[in-house]
């Protein structure tokens, strides 16, 4: 589950709030280890996936890094060709 989450850091364009939220929502899935939560966890469910947002959001706005944005679109026309590649 986890390992869809893209890289959101020093990506051309930015990463957006819905991108932030998506992956969070992946890590609380697989913690959790529940994809839908039941009715008594739901509240808990989503302010888990609010804080983790929130904070990724946070961490994301204060990294640096000197090198410069890879263009998101290059990164997965690599990673498309490789898993072509895996598949012959």
């Amino acid at each position: 589950m986890c390992r869809s989450i893209q890289r959101l850091h020093n990506v051309d364009p930015p990463s957006t709030s819905a991108e932030v939220r998506a992956a969070a929502l992946q890590f609380v899935r697989k913690i959790s280890g529940s994809t839908k939560p039941s009715q008594a966890n739901t509240n808990a469910f989503e302010r888990a996936v609010d804080d983790i947002a929130a904070v990724a959001e946070r961490m994301l706005a204060e990294l640096v890094s000197p090198v410069p944005p890879q263009d998101r679109e290059r990164e997965a026309a690599r990673r498309r060709a490789a898993r072509e590649a895996a598949r012959v």
